[in-house]
């Protein structure tokens, strides 16, 4: 049988970078792309997965490649309106992007799935690869900070990172089932690669492995598993990673990260700035810009990232293959 299906791990922004590169070298039908939900809440009574519509609106253009959020062509008639009336508008939504949540909870509270709901409007938006969540059931991530505890959004958007994390909890995950689809997916003979995009590993990536069953299939899976760097240089391209990374003890580096997914990994690609990073690492490391500024870079780094994974021996493997 043919090793064809690419399974990637995705949060928001860099993630969706990646994943974009993928759907542009990869049929439709061998990319599967899991979705981090440990972000989703409830605002202003409305379900809101922003991982999911972040996939969503890349893979189908119409991403918001200014803000790195939200659609492009948006407009803000709703939270203008809702500001003059006093409302909550810390956490800004946009007309369009409106929409999407009015009709996500309508369908919910109806009983469709959230996996159910976001095929469909990948389907009618034009999204060919598949978008799953990770689960459909209620996973949240919460943060013990010097300010208590915090609610994913209210740290990352209301109080934009600035409080210091101590600690993350996954409230929900240990009663979570995992999407049946995903698990099958790991343990398919057709399973070329797992990729692990370049999202923060504490709250995008880590949300995912919490979910029962995942972490496990992840090990025992018969492709290879290669992470993708979210550190440059000591840096992260976006969001609060290298922050975070520092306020848990661990150093803001490729090689942390690296070590953060332990035996998990097969291969490894980090930005060729940070060569000096790699000696020691387990997995087999692969130097190559990523730093995923145009359409172009997206797709040779997806190239790489494929490469990377086809390259490991079956020897060097911690699984045997399946078939």
């Amino acid at each position: 049988m043919t090793r064809d299906l690419v399974v990637a791990l995705s949060g928001g922004i860099g993630g969706a970078k990646l994943a974009l590169g993928l759907s542009r070298i990869l049929p439709a039908e061998n990319l599967l792309v899991v979705a981090n939900t440990g972000d989703d809440f409830e605002h202003l009574g409305l379900h809101v997965s922003p991982d999911i519509d972040t996939l969503m609106y890349t893979l189908a253009g119409l991403d918001n490649t200014e803000l790195g959020w939200g659609r492009r062509d948006e407009s803000w008639s709703f939270m203008e309106t809702l500001t003059a009336l006093g409302g909550e508008d810390w956490f800004r939504l946009g007309d369009r992007d409106l929409a999407v949540h009015v009709e996500r909870t309508r369908r919910l509270r109806l009983g469709q799935t959230l996996a159910e709901i976001t095929s469909e409007f990948c389907r009618r938006l034009g999204v060919h690869p598949r978008v799953l969540p990770m689960t459909d059931d209620p996973v949240r991530t919460r943060l013990h900070t010097d300010e208590g505890w915090l609610d994913f959004q209210d740290y990352f958007v209301r109080l934009q990172c600035r409080p210091t994390v101590r600690e993350l909890v996954f409230a929900g995950a240990e009663s979570a089932l995992a999407h049946p689809d995903l698990l099958e997916a790991l343990s398919s003979a057709r399973l070329r690669a797992v990729i692990i995009c370049p999202s923060n590993p504490f709250i995008s990536v880590e949300p995912i492995l919490a979910v029962p069953g995942v972490r496990q299939a992840l090990s025992a899976c018969p492709a290879p598993v290669v992470a993708v760097s979210p550190i440059i240089g000591g840096r992260a391209v976006k969001g609060p990673t290298a922050k975070m990374m520092t306020e848990l003890g661990l150093q803001p580096s490729a090689a942390a990260v690296a070590a953060r997914y332990g035996d998990l990994l097969d291969a490894y690609v980090m930005d060729v700035g940070d060569a000096g990073e790699a000696e020691g690492l387990s997995p087999i490391v692969t130097l190559a810009p990523t730093l995923m500024t145009s359409l172009a870079d997206r797709e040779v780094l997806a190239r790489v990232v494929l490469d990377a994974a086809d390259a490991v021996p079956p020897a060097r493997r911690r699984r045997a293959p399946s078939s």
